[in-house]
């Protein structure tokens, strides 16, 4: 079999990684102004030693929780979230960072795309509590909740711009989980019909091989079975015809089992064609049922599931003439034309199939036919006997 692919680079980056490279960008763009760094601005006044160590515990935490994104989604983002709570109130700040916050907003996202729908929304609930909760955190600490020059709105819009942005990233994560699915359900249902499919395209091959020879055989055996005392020679000749018959049936079945079993690597197994006809057609003649074919136009190479529909509808149609129809003889007449190839088997038998036709045979020829796009009629012919005819498209390319 061939080997996987790998993954794309973006889903190769693990989503530890997605999260902590900006939170880490937006701490050290915070604190950048406190070491006096030449041609950037500086602030004059620097957090508190405690502040400093609010930073450092901050700085563990987030980063811990980015770690623990893929294996604990939950508990990460609480990680996550109270290191951004420290760093800000080590920086003294008023309100989240808002590089910070496009971290946990990418946290939010992943966890809605890789969970269920109650972790991620309450994922999504501790992203739109955050600033609430470090409000209170801030009055708990008996902080100033906003500047002396500020009016108070301030904090307001800034909750509801990084609310809204934590429910769209919710919806991005949440819209890629449902894609998935769908996905998934599509993926498992073409699955489950090709499984299906195969299933009576084996069903067929193993009817058309086998029903055939069984209907051979019954016939010889049952001429041995009337002329063991009169013509001892003529029954040990049909129950040889018997052995000749069954052995060719196990090696076709074998030929099947092996096919079933190939790997893409081994050269496939030369499949049954209508270059067998003559072959069926002696076999079957010598079972006691005269096959007479008759071929009509230049015949050339087919495709090969035309070309093995083609045999295994003449095959189930004269296996049907040696069960149900009563007659010593057939005829099978292929006729290639110039844009398809025209199959009739007819009979001067009864006419009609008898109490142990399951019907299958016909079934299967009809479905043969409908799969290549053709025409299929099977009905008594009204001067006696039955006829089966089928007409199967040839492609253009090789009907030139």
């Amino acid at each position: 079999m061939p080997a996987t692919p790998p993954l794309p680079l973006l889903k190769r980056v693990p989503p530890g990684a997605w999260t902590g490279v900006p939170w880490t960008y937006g701490t050290l763009l915070a604190i950048r102004a406190f070491f006096h760094l030449p041609y950037l601005p500086t602030d004059p006044f620097p957090p508190a030693p405690d502040g400093w160590v609010l930073i450092a515990a901050g700085s563990v935490l987030a980063p811990a929780g980015c770690v623990l994104l893929r294996r604990r989604p939950l508990p990460a983002l609480g990680l996550l979230l109270a290191g951004t709570y420290a760093v800000t109130l080590g920086l003294n700040g008023l309100t989240l960072g808002l590089i910070h916050y496009v971290a946990i907003d990418i946290a939010v996202s992943w966890i809605a795309a890789s969970s269920d729908r109650r972790r991620s929304l309450t994922a999504l609930v501790l992203a739109v509590a955050v600033l609430p909760v470090y409000e209170l955190t801030r009055t708990g600490l008996g902080r100033p909740l906003v500047a002396l020059h500020d009016t108070g709105r301030g904090d307001w819009q800034s909750w509801s711009a990084l609310a809204l942005s934590a429910v769209v990233a919710w919806l991005i994560g949440n819209s890629v989980r449902q894609n998935r699915a769908y996905t998934e359900r599509l993926t498992t249902q073409a699955a489950t019909q090709a499984v299906t499919a195969e299933r009576l395209r084996i069903a067929r091959e193993m009817h058309d091989t086998v029903a055939h020879s069984i209907g051979i055989i019954a016939l010889q055996a049952g001429a041995a079975a009337r002329v063991t005392t009169t013509q001892p020679e003529a029954a040990r000749e049909a129950m040889r015809a018997v052995e000749r018959e069954g052995r060719e049936t196990l090696a076709g079945l074998r030929r099947m089992l092996v096919a079933l079993r190939a790997a893409d690597s081994e050269p496939p197994v030369v499949a049954a064609g209508l270059g067998d006809i003559d072959r069926l057609a002696a076999t079957t003649t010598a079972a006691g049922v005269r096959v007479e074919v008759r071929r009509r136009g230049e015949p050339r190479q087919l495709p090969p599931d035309i070309d093995l529909s083609a045999f295994r509808i003449v095959q189930e149609s004269v296996t049907n003439v040696v069960r149900h129809a009563g007659t010593g003889a057939c005829r099978v007449t292929l006729d290639y034309r110039d844009d398809e190839l025209a199959l009739e088997v007819t009979d001067d038998g009864r006419g009609h199939g008898t109490v142990t036709d399951t019907g299958f045979g016909l079934a299967g020829m009809r479905e043969r036919v409908a799969l290549l796009h053709g025409e299929f009629t099977a009905a008594p012919r009204p001067e006696g006997g039955f006829r089966v005819a089928a007409r199967l498209p040839v492609p253009t390319m090789v009907a030139r």
